[in-house]
């Protein structure tokens, strides 16, 4: 049996899917990017009047994509040093990667869950990081 939450904080999901699924003590979080609840400004992006990207900044999308990551998983029982794995998606390792390395090492001084990089031409909206992360329940 499986359990869908939804995060009142949060950005709303662009697909038909939840901010995470809870299995037993697991909880499976979905695609999390950095845009904020309620809005379709994205933190550290600039677009032109087509939607294309004209310019961002990897450090501030971290941020926000971690920020979102925290209450997901605050709002659905677990907490950050509860973590166990991190997939994470760039859209440009060669210049992205070292300053995303960088502030992963500030979030995740103390809890090193399991991680996996991988770099991908594109995500569904115009940003340049996602995280698809799976943590546990309880003690």
């Amino acid at each position: 049996m499986s359990e869908k939450i939804v995060s009142s904080k949060a950005p709303e999901p662009v697909g038909l899917y939840p901010h995470a699924r809870r299995v037993g003590n697991l909880l499976f979080l979905s695609g999390v990017g950095p845009r904020q609840k309620g809005s379709k400004d994205i933190p550290g992006v600039t677009l032109d009047d087509q939607g294309n990207i004209t310019d961002y900044c990897i450090e501030t999308q971290c941020r926000s994509v971690f920020d979102n990551i925290r209450w997901i998983l605050e709002e659905s029982g677990s907490s950050w040093d509860q973590l166990v794995d991190v997939q994470v998606f760039l859209t440009n390792m060669k210049d992205d990667f070292k300053t995303y390395n960088k502030i992963y090492a500030e979030y995740f001084a103390d809890n090193q869950p399991c991680r996996t990089t991988i770099e991908i031409s594109s995500l569904p909206t115009p940003i340049a990081i996602e995280l698809k992360c799976v943590a546990t329940i309880g003690d």
